[in-house]
């Protein structure tokens, strides 16, 4: 007990003594036997009430023992089960669960992992995926700040993760090295880069990289197929000092919709795991023809630059036609692009009028500017007959669709006819003029959308120049070109928004969770959280069928496929009580991810256990970890003291004692007539 808390029991005693004396005592003439019991009980019913609000306590010591922490992390994976290794594994789990020497020394926990990790109760090597840097970062957060040395039992090889042996952890990690530790002759795709989405006709690039493990010197050969025909095919020789060839070429699109191409190579001499030799890729092949067509009244350089640049994709064709000579219906192009109007235009300006047409409009010297005045109502301008220079201005701020500075402040400036320009109805623009240096906010290029309806304005001529400033700045015409392109893709596009739209992926490995996400919105295009989605799949082979409901995730709506075998299938997607549905196609390959393995990662592993202080081992020696571990001065058991205030009193049976002595002298001066 603290010496404060014994003055303050001492001082509580005298007020109590001091306060009830003056009470009976102080100038009491006449004492009587009951005053003396009177003042016993009012003295004491005051020291407990000021016991209470001192509430004395003792202080003492607990000291407890705490042993380190000694994690166990067992590879879960399919890997495992491919090297057959599944009883090493299991045998030395047990053999740490029944070490009587490490469990005294160590607290031992024991974990599983794959692609997650959790708490070990029984080990099936099933999963799909090893993420070795995962389970080590979870289990350095659970013991943060503790010595928890780590005992990692893998293969060492990762599917998917963070690079793990430079992993950022204070834990020592001893890792046993179990699966094929000898090193075999192996040639595997280990990657290919490709883009998802090609047009028809067009040609898309593949690049595929393929590595070769072994000391001698092989010859195999490359191929592509496509419905089993080989497309494409080269020989490649590999050696000690060349492990690594990296192949490009491109595939002609020839046939539209997701199109599966097999990219393999030839088993080579004493080659076992043959199972990474080939990997699908898939490709989406668009078809979206889209026919411009390109009137004018006179000929100029502008006209075979515009569509020398559309058609650099293609898929896009130009027509020039002379306005005098043009007879055709623009119900058959897309778009239509007028350079510089003139009265030689009024029919076509009303049938775009009448068919709400997208069109696009240059302006020039030659320009009709009284006509165009009346036959559109986005913009006017009082011109007068002389001309006038403009630069371009980018616009940051432009966001109807994407576009990149392309140097547009550096090209040359175009001609129109000087006068001032009016915009008449909403507008983005994505350059705006410059005259003379100075800055304007008076736009050079606009674009318009009118309900349904969608235009452009360019106000000059002489967008050649452009072109060709553009290739001396980047020695191509690439960046010229996709401006054009992409003006034209939003111009010429009358898809409207759809009310359900799914994003998947058209491959899979074996064994793999397969996520479908679905977005829906209600006929105000609003998210909508209320409607019930499903997804019936077909096996395309088999024909078996089965429905899967969405679930909502956040805003939009996932199901998850698991266990699917390998095959071809297709799906639907519908919307509960509403006339709503989108269909799609997947693939599911035999490739086994764990499956691509020769032998254990030896190298990673002995790299991790050396930058992490641990020490690495293999099967034949496991016992060796334990020693090591029970040997270890580093790993100790600490004492921990804890301060443990203990009260002396039971507040309740003290409060009830001064209640208690309270009440009988107040009965007792009650009955003697004291009150």
């Amino acid at each position: 007990m603290q010496t404060t808390t014994i003055i303050y029991l001492l001082a509580a005693i005298l007020f109590s003594v001091a306060f009830s004396w003056l009470l009976y005592f102080y100038k009491s003439k006449a004492l009587k036997k009951i005053d003396y019991l009177l003042f016993s009980l009012r003295a004491t019913s005051i020291f407990l009430l000021l016991l209470l609000l001192i509430n004395p306590s003792i202080a003492r010591q607990e000291l407890t023992n705490k042993k380190p922490m000694l994690s166990v992390l067992v590879d879960n994976s399919l890997s495992i089960q491919h090297f057959k290794s599944e009883k090493v594994a299991t045998n030395f789990v047990n053999q740490i669960k029944n070490n009587s020497q490490i469990n005294k020394k160590f607290e031992v926990q024991f974990f599983k992992f794959g692609e997650a990790i959790s708490v070990l109760d029984s080990l099936s090597f099933s999963a799909h995926q090893t993420n070795i840097y995962k389970a080590i970062s979870r289990v350095e957060a659970l013991h943060k700040n503790t010595i928890a040395p780590v005992i990692l039992i893998s293969d060492g090889n990762q599917t998917t993760g963070n690079s793990y042996p430079f992993i950022s952890t204070k834990k020592n990690i001893f890792p046993l090295i179990i699966g094929d530790t000898i090193a075999k002759s192996d040639v595997k795709i280990a990657q290919i880069n490709v883009n998802k989405y090609s047009y028809l006709k067009n040609r898309f690039p593949v690049e595929t990289r393929i590595v070769y493990d072994g000391i001698k010197n092989v010859k195999t050969q490359f191929t592509i197929q496509h419905r089993g025909k080989i497309i494409y095919r080269k020989n490649v020789a590999f050696s000690s000092s060349k492990t690594v060839e990296t192949i490009s070429t491109t595939i002609v699109s020839t046939e539209e919709g997701v199109q599966y191409y097999k990219a393999s190579v030839a088993k080579i001499e004493s080659e076992e795991n043959v199972e990474n030799n080939s990997n699908t890729f898939s490709v989406e092949v668009l078809n979206e023809q889209t026919k411009i067509l390109l009137l004018t009244s006179f000929i100029h350089p502008d006209l075979g630059a515009i569509k020398k640049a559309i058609e650099t994709n293609k898929q896009r064709s130009v027509t020039i036609e002379n306005i005098k000579d043009f007879k055709g219906k623009l119900a058959e192009y897309q778009l239509v692009v007028l350079y510089q109007p003139t009265v030689q235009f009024e029919t076509v300006f009303n049938s775009i009028e009448k068919e709400k047409a997208n069109y696009f409009v240059i302006t020039g010297e030659n320009t009709n500017w009284n006509f165009l005045n009346e036959m559109q109502s986005n913009y006017y301008k009082n011109a007068i007959n002389q001309s006038e220079e403009f630069g371009a201005i980018f616009n940051n701020g432009f966001l109807t669709f994407g576009q990149k500075e392309i140097g547009f402040e550096s090209f040359p400036p175009l001609n129109n006819a000087f006068g001032s320009i009016n915009m008449t109805s909403k507008f983005d623009a994505l350059l705006f003029q410059n005259i003379a240096g100075f800055q304007t906010q008076t736009p050079l290029l606009a674009t318009f959308e009118n309900d349904s309806q969608k235009s452009a304005v360019l106000f000059g001529e002489g967008i050649w120049k452009w072109r060709a400033a553009s290739f001396i700045n980047s020695g191509s015409f690439q960046d010229f070109d996709k401006f054009l392109a992409n003006m034209v893709q939003y111009l010429a596009s009358t898809k409207k928004r759809e009310r359900l739209s799914l994003k998947y992926d058209a491959l899979h490995p074996a064994n793999t969770p397969i996520a479908i996400n679905a977005f829906y919105v209600d006929k105000n295009y609003q998210f909508d959280a209320r409607a019930k989605l499903n997804l019936k799949l077909t096996n395309t082979v088999t024909n078996v069928s089965q429905n899967v409901p969405f679930s909502l995730l956040n805003n939009s709506f996932e199901a998850v496929l698991n266990e699917l075998p390998s095959g071809d299938y297709r799906f639907e997607v519908t919307v509960e009580n509403q006339p709503v549905r989108k269909t799609g196609q997947f693939k599911i390959t035999t490739y086994q991810i764990e499956e691509q393995f020769t032998s254990a990662n030896q190298k990673e592993l002995k790299l991790l256990a050396n930058n992490t202080e641990g020490k690495s081992y293999f099967p034949r020696n496991n016992q060796q970890i334990i020693n090591d571990l029970i040997a270890d001065k580093r790993y100790v058991t600490t004492q921990k003291s804890t301060i443990i205030h203990q009260q002396l009193i039971d507040w309740k049976l003290i409060l009830a004692l001064s209640i208690l002595f309270f009440t009988v002298e107040w009965f007792i001066r009650k009955y003697i007539g004291k009150i």
